[in-house]
């Protein structure tokens, strides 16, 4: 293998920051439901290493419910300024309370109070009721230190394979795939 996938990951996503104009750090996660069914939405990294890729939600929301009913995610990096993407594949476990806490605490002060006013994912009658909930959070918790809800963590992918795509001219793409064996990874290449 001629590079870790991780250290590749790091490199990429410090040109994704240079160039991308919004989020160099959303990615799509796909989760699949009890049923089957596949759903995908935009979330953002906030953290990685080698031991996986981490992102943070509401515990009450579909995706933290698929998630519980089938504990695999796929995630897809798509950088259109670089012509690059990078497909992580894997089961997930939650992180940890410190690990949870910690993020939290770095969050914007609404975005701390937004965790506790919002029921992620549920119908919303209005924009009036969440307003309304965001005012009575702000009030009960002025003056002091937001703590972070029972309900809200995160989770880390553990990536089984990490696949880097680059822009090809002719559509002849330049595919790495990258495959967990064992503590390491082995290293291929996939047509276009």
């Amino acid at each position: 293998m001629e590079e870790d996938p991780h250290a590749l990951f790091d490199r990429w996503l410090v040109d994704a920051e240079a160039s991308e104009p919004n989020d160099a750090n959303a990615m799509a996660l796909a989760t699949v439901d009890s049923r089957g069914q596949p759903s995908v939405r935009m979330v953002l990294l906030k953290g990685h290493d080698d031991r996986g890729f981490v992102f943070y939600t509401n515990q009450q929301s579909r995706k933290a419910g698929d998630l519980s009913a089938n504990p695999r995610a796929g995630l897809l990096f798509h950088w259109k300024s670089l012509r690059r993407q990078v497909r992580i594949d894997g089961p997930i476990e939650p992180v940890t309370d410190a690990e949870a806490d910690a993020y939290f605490a770095t969050r914007g002060r609404i975005s701390q109070l937004g965790a506790w006013a919002s029921d992620q994912s549920r119908p919303l009658p209005d924009r009036a009721t969440l307003e309304a909930r965001l005012a009575e959070v702000t009030a009960r918790l002025d003056g002091r230190d937001v703590p972070r809800p029972p309900h809200w963590s995160g989770y880390r992918v553990l990536p089984e394979t990490i696949e880097f795509w680059e822009d090809g001219a002719h559509r002849l793409h330049n595919r790495r795939l990258f495959t967990r064996a064992g503590s390491g990874w082995s290293e291929g290449l996939l047509f276009p």
